[in-house]
This record gives C-alpha cells, structure tokens and sequence, in this order.
C-alpha cells in the first residue's frame, strides 16, 4: 500500500506542475483580437486556433488527474488503523470485537475477628441487646 501512495504523490505533483505550466502557456481572451488584425499568431505550431484546443485540454486531462490524484491519496489517508487508548478516541479493541464483559465481585465476607459497625442504627430498636442505655436512630 506505500507504493500507491507514493504513486499518487508523485501523480499529484506532475498534475500540478503541468497544470500551472499550461495555464501559463494560453492566451486570455483579449489576444484572439490581436490575431484577428494580422499579428503573427496564424504562423504559430499548431494554427490560429489550434493551440488553444491542445492547450485547453491538456489542461483539462491533467486537472483531472490532479483532483484524481486529491481524492486518491484522502483515500487512502483514512484507511490508518488506530490504536486504542485515550488518545485514538477510542477505547474498543483494534480489531473490532467487543470487549468481554466484567462480573461484579461480591464483597469479601467478614472475618472473624472483625468488629462490628457501631456506627449504624439498629434495624430493630426492642431487638437490640439491652445495654442499658438509650437507642437513638440517627
């Protein structure tokens, strides 16, 4: 896939070398009056009028690739994997299966010289072992 991408880098260089190359090249508008009062575009390579269809679309052909070239190497420039992690915007695994789900652990159990919680009420005050003094629900 890097020679591709390399071909389309260079595609796209050439097209647009030769684009500004030719754009340079043609004629405006206003210098089809000078040849219509005998300058001496008639004896010109390709004609009177043959030069500006060669160079037209010439300029169209490598326009054309030019912009083939664009959409070739975007293309191309978005088929990257990603890593995942934080950076990458994605925290999936990279190749497209779904992580396996986590299964809640149960609190350890109490160990036997584990001390009691003092500081909750009692669910039942009548059944709380009498100590003598006052139960208060907070």
């Amino acid at each position: 896939m890097e020679w591709f991408l390399t071909l389309l880098t260079v595609l796209q260089i050439v097209s647009a070398i030769s684009v500004i190359g030719l754009v340079l090249l043609q004629q405006g508008k206003g210098a089809d009056m000078g040849a219509a009062f005998g300058s001496g575009a008639s004896g010109s390579v390709f004609g009177a009028s043959g030069s500006a269809n060669f160079l037209s679309h010439a300029t169209a052909i490598f326009a054309t690739v030019f912009f083939l070239s664009t959409l070739g190497l975007t293309w191309v420039g978005n088929k990257k994997t990603t890593v995942p992690g934080v950076l990458s915007g994605s925290t999936l695994p990279a190749t497209g299966e779904a992580p396996a789900p986590v299964a809640p652990t149960a609190p350890p159990p109490p160990s036997a010289g584990a001390t009691k919680n003092t500081l909750a009420p009692a669910a039942d005050p009548a059944a709380a072992k009498d100590t003598g003094k006052p139960v208060v629900p907070k």
